[in-house]
């Protein structure tokens, strides 16, 4: 089977791709600094034994977070602006922490381009509250952030019960 992120079907991005009679989705993963949250949820991702019904793709905003995710099992992965910018127009569920859709985010990481591109892109998203300098979300319970992935994961297996049925 073709591991290749699938983006030139013709179909609008986020639709579901059949191959065969199977269903498979595009989960990317998106993280910067040391890529820490992102390996994290893909390592708890590839131990739900999702290969039948999805592939993980890694987007990193640097190398480290790109190779981090890489070793926790993604199948495919790619760095910078530009590969985030066109990679999750394919995406069927991107989940990230929530600073990913801010820009100047993560340090300056997230660039106005990077957060315009995951926010408008027609995917699913999950985002995990991780806190950021320069804003607060008010209202959001402080949970430790193994917690959150682990609920971050759980949604995602949730959505490829009900997405990816014949």
């Amino acid at each position: 089977e073709d591991y290749n992120i699938v983006c030139d079907t013709g179909m609008p991005a986020g639709m579901k791709r059949k191959t065969g009679r199977k269903i498979i989705l595009n989960i990317v993963v998106v993280d910067g600094m040391g890529g820490g949250m992102g390996s994290q949820v893909v390592s708890q991702l590839v131990g739900q034994k999702i290969d039948e019904k999805a592939r993980i793709v890694a987007l990193g905003t640097n190398s480290h977070a790109t190779n981090s995710m890489l070793r926790a099992g993604a199948a495919k992965g790619a760095t910078g602006e530009n590969a985030i910018c066109f990679t999750i127009r394919c995406a069927d569920i991107i989940i990230a922490p929530i600073g990913v859709v801010i820009p100047n985010a993560m340090l300056g990481e997230i660039t106005p381009r990077i957060a315009e591109a995951i926010a408008c892109a027609d995917g699913k998203k999950i985002l995990i509250p991780v806190a950021q300098t320069h804003f607060e979300i008010v209202g959001l319970e402080i949970r430790p952030l193994v917690q959150q992935i682990k609920e971050a994961v759980v949604r995602v297996v949730e959505i490829l019960e009900v997405d990816c049925k014949v």
